[in-house]
């Protein structure tokens, strides 16, 4: 990766690592009922039965209240599981699930883990991010596991990023093995930008 991309999304990572540390207790629970309601209403629209969702940390943008409703409601949610091959497991959301910290401190379920592949077979991918552009590109966290796994995917259903509104950026610097996604999800709206992945 040239210098300077890499410099730049370290750069724009970092910012936006600040802006999130100084959010209020108050913005982040209002954030996390937006991105709740946006999230069922993109699930109803689309049909979902089956779909990955991740586990908010405190930092970002909540999806834990979505993951228990939308189990509950009797959705089939797979959770990531980082490995260190740069891949990801997947266990399936419960509603008694335990939650445990994982690499790199995130939080991941505890349960029976299901391979890489077996996210393929999902209606919807909902997929963290530091901030997105109207093209789809998405500025990840540096490690690539999102980036590998929609890489890699065969038949990749629709991808929908979720960031805070003040993420959703005129243009994140982005490489080659940058994956772009097809919607972008914040706390008042949810943009559809490409109805498939180039």
């Amino acid at each position: 990766m040239p210098d300077a991309i890499a410099d730049a999304k370290r750069a724009l990572r970092a910012e936006i690592r600040e802006r999130r540390q100084l959010l209020s207790e108050q913005a982040r629970e209002s954030a996390a009922d937006g991105i709740q309601a946006q999230l069922d209403a993109l699930v109803d629209e689309l049909g979902v039965r089956s779909m990955s969702c991740f586990l908010s940390t405190t930092a970002e943008p909540g999806t834990r209240a979505f993951v228990t409703d939308a189990v509950a409601r009797g959705i089939r949610i797979l959770l990531p599981v980082t490995r260190t091959d740069g891949l990801l497991d997947w266990a399936v959301a419960t509603d008694d699930g335990d939650i445990a910290e994982g690499m790199y401190g995130l939080p991941e379920p505890v349960g029976e883990l299901l391979g890489p592949i077996a996210v393929n077979d999902v209606d919807l991918l909902v997929i963290p991010a530091a901030a997105v552009d109207p093209t789809g590109m998405r500025l990840g966290w540096g490690r690539g596991f999102f980036d590998k796994t929609l890489g890699s995917m065969q038949h990749c259903p629709p991808v929908y990023a979720v960031v805070y509104d003040s993420e959703v950026l005129d243009e994140v610097p982005s490489d080659v093995h940058d994956q772009p996604v097809t919607g972008i999800v914040t706390p008042t709206r949810t943009i559809t930008l490409a109805p498939t992945r180039r």
